[in-house]
C-alpha cells in the first residue's frame, strides 16, 4: 500500500488536473458562446458562418487538412497532382540510397494518352561496352567556357524563396554530385558559395543581386560576382513556368534583413520584379543585353523562357546570323509552362505557355532549321524528376535537364503547398527558424547527391536498354506516345528537321502552324 503522504499526493494532483480540466472547459463553452454570438449576429461576411454559426468554422479547418488527407489516406498512387504518390516515392528512395526497385508489376494505366513508351532493343549494350555521361561544354565563345559534368542540374530557386538550410544543402548535394545550382533571381547569397558548388547566377527582370541604386544592371557588381571562380554561367530570365508574362514574388514576410541587403531591396516590403526586362523589346536588344552580360563577366550567358509565341525566337535567330554566331546566347532553357515552384495566380500557371511537350521539340527544331543547333545548347525544365521524364527530354533534344522540385524532395519537401506562407513544415521554403531547425543540411545535402546519383544512373539504364551507349545518343525513334489503344513514334509527332531549312527557304512562322500535342503524361 501506498503511503498516506503518497495517497495525498496524488489526490492533490488529482484535484489539480480536475479543476485545469474544468478551467478548460468553461473557457472553451464562453468562447464558443462568445464566437457563435459573433457570427450569428456580427459578421456579414461569411455566409456559412451566419447560417451556422461555430459549427460553419470546421469548414476552414477541414479544407487545410485536406491536402494531407488526400495525400496521405485517400488519393491513388497515380492520382495526385502536380507530383503523385508513386513519382515523390521514387525521389525519396533515391534521395535515402535505398533500393528503387518496384515489384507485382506498374502501377501506371498502359494506355492513358500522353504516356511515353520507350522501345527496348533486342540487342540492347552491354553492360562492360556502356559509356558514361560525358561532360558538355557551354559556351565556346566566351573567355571563360564551362564545361558542365552532369546532364541533371538544380533548376533556379532562391534565397528568400527557400531557407537558409535548404540553400545551404543544395549547394553541399550540388557539389558532391557535381551538378549545378542555379541561384533563382534573388541574388548570390554567402550559402550559395558555402558548398563549393558550380554556380548559375540567374538575372531576374529586377536584377537583385547586380542592381545599382536606381534598379539598373550595374557592371562593377556584374564584375565582382563573376570574380567568384565558382559561378560558371549567368543566365537572363525572360520568364518562367509558374507565372509566364509577371514577375517573382517573394511575400513581405520572407524579406529578412539578410535577404534585403543580398537583393538591394527595403526590409519588410514584398519584393515584387516587372514582369519583363524594361530595356529589352526586341531581338536587338535581348542580343545587346547577352551580349554585355558575356563581356563584362567572361563568362557563358544563357537565357531561360516559356515559349508562347515562337516568331520572335525567329527574329532572334535572323539576328544572330546578321550579327554573327558568336552573338547567340551560349543556351536557352525552355520551361514548361504548367507551372514551377514559385507562387502564381492560377490563370498564369494553369493556362499561359506551351507545355515542354510542345515547346522542347519547337526550340530543338527551331534552332536546327535556323543552323544554330550545333551553337546554342538546350537546357529543358517541368517536372523532369524520375528517370523517364528525362530520358524523355533527352530524347526530344535536350542537351541537359534541370530540377526544382525534384531536389525539393530530396531535401523532404512533402509537397504541403505551403510554400509561398512562410508556413513550410519541413523548413525548405520557410524563414521561422522552429521551422528550420528538422532540415539539417549535413544530412539533406547526402539525399540531393544521392538523388542526382540515382537519376543519373538509371537514365544511363533506359539508354542502354534503347541499344545506346549513353544518354544523349538517345533520338526521338527511340520512344513512342500513346495517344489512345496505340502509340505513335515521337519522330512521326515531330519529324526531324533539316539544318538550315528556314535560312533556305523562309521562316516557320510564315509558313504556319505548329500542332498542338497531348500533354506528356509523367
Amino acid at each position: 500500500m501506498f503511503s498516506e503522504r503518497v495517497q495525498s499526493l496524488v489526490q492533490s494532483v488529482a484535484d489539480l488536473a480536475t479543476i485545469v480540466l474544468v478551467v478548460i472547459l468553461m473557457v472553451a463553452v464562453v468562447a464558443g458562446v462568445v464566437l457563435w454570438v459573433q457570427d450569428r449576429f456580427f459578421q456579414t461576411t461569411h455566409t456559412i458562418r451566419k447560417n451556422y454559426p461555430l459549427i460553419g468554422r470546421f469548414r476552414y479547418l477541414f479544407e487545410h487538412i485536406g491536402e494531407f488527407l488526400r495525400q496521405y489516406f485517400f488519393a491513388m498512387d497515380r492520382e495526385e497532382l502536380p507530383f503523385n504518390r508513386a513519382q515523390r516515392a521514387w525521389v525519396y528512395r533515391a534521395a535515402k540510397d535505398l533500393s528503387t526497385m518496384v515489384p507485382f508489376g506498374s502501377t501506371k494505366n498502359m494506355l492513358t494518352p500522353g504516356r511515353v513508351i520507350f522501345l527496348n532493343d533486342p540487342y540492347p549494350t552491354l553492360d562492360g561496352s556502356t559509356a558514361a555521361s560525358q561532360p558538355m561544354m557551354i559556351g565556346p565563345h566566351a573567355r571563360q567556357p564551362y564545361v558542365a559534368r552532369s546532364f541533371h542540374n538544380i533548376s533556379a530557386m532562391s534565397y528568400g524563396a527557400l531557407s537558409k538550410p535548404a540553400i545551404l544543402a543544395l549547394s553541399k548535394g550540388a557539389s558532391m554530385a557535381g551538378c549545378w545550382l542555379n541561384t533563382g533571381e534573388g541574388g548570390l547569397s554567402p550559402f550559395h558559395l558555402d558548398g563549393g558548388c558550380d554556380i548559375v547566377f540567374q538575372i531576374g527582370t529586377a536584377r537583385y543581386g547586380v542592381r545599382d541604386e536606381n534598379g539598373e544592371l550595374s557592371d562593377e557588381k556584374l564584375s565582382a560576382i563573376a570574380q567568384h571562380q565558382q559561378v560558371k554561367m549567368f543566365e537572363i530570365k525572360l520568364s518562367q513556368g509558374a507565372k509566364p508574362g509577371k514577375g517573382g514574388i517573394l511575400p513581405a514576410a520572407k524579406v529578412t534583413a539578410e535577404i534585403a541587403k543580398i537583393r538591394g531591396i527595403p526590409l519588410g516590403k514584398a519584393s515584387i520584379s516587372p514582369n519583363r526586362h524594361p530595356d529589352v523589346g526586341n531581338a536587338e536588344e535581348l542580343l545587346d543585353l547577352i551580349h554585355r552580360v558575356r563581356e563584362v563577366t567572361g563568362k557563358p550567358v544563357g537565357i531561360k523562357m516559356v515559349i508562347g509565341t515562337w516568331e520572335w525566337l525567329e527574329d532572334l535567330f535572323l539576328a544572330v546570323h546578321a550579327r554573327g554566331i558568336e552573338s547567340a546566347p551560349d543556351y536557352i532553357q525552355v520551361d514548361s509552362g504548367d507551372g514551377g515552384t514559385g507562387a502564381a495566380p492560377m490563370s498564369l500557371m494553369d493556362d499561359v505557355g506551351l507545355h515542354l511537350a510542345e515547346s522542347l521539340p519547337l526550340m530543338v527544331d527551331l534552332l536546327t532549321g535556323y543552323g544554330l543547333r550545333d551553337r546554342v545548347r538546350v537546357v529543358a525544365s517541368g517536372k523532369l524528376i524520375t528517370p523517364n521524364m528525362v530520358a524523355w527530354a533527352i530524347a526530344l533534344g535536350a542537351d541537359f535537364c534541370v530540377s526544382a522540385r525534384g531536389y525539393m524532395f530530396a531535401l523532404g519537401c512533402i509537397q504541403a503547398m505551403q510554400c509561398h506562407q512562410n508556413t513550410c513544415p519541413t523548413g525548405v521554403t520557410t524563414h521561422d527558424p522552429k521551422l528550420q531547425r528538422g532540415l539539417v543540411p549535413a544530412d539533406k545535402a547526402r539525399r540531393v547527391a544521392n538523388f542526382n546519383r540515382h537519376i543519373v544512373n538509371e537514365v544511363e539504364v533506359i539508354a542502354h536498354s534503347c541499344g545506346v551507349a549513353e544518354p544523349r545518343l538517345l533520338r526521338r525513334h527511340h520512344a513512342r506516345m500513346v495517344t489512345g489503344t496505340s502509340s505513335v513514334p515521337l519522330n512521326s509527332l515531330w519529324p526531324t528537321v533539316e539544318k538550315e531549312v528556314y535560312l533556305r527557304h523562309g521562316r516557320r512562322a510564315a509558313g504556319g502552324e505548329v500542332i498542338t500535342r497531348m500533354p506528356v503524361q509523367h
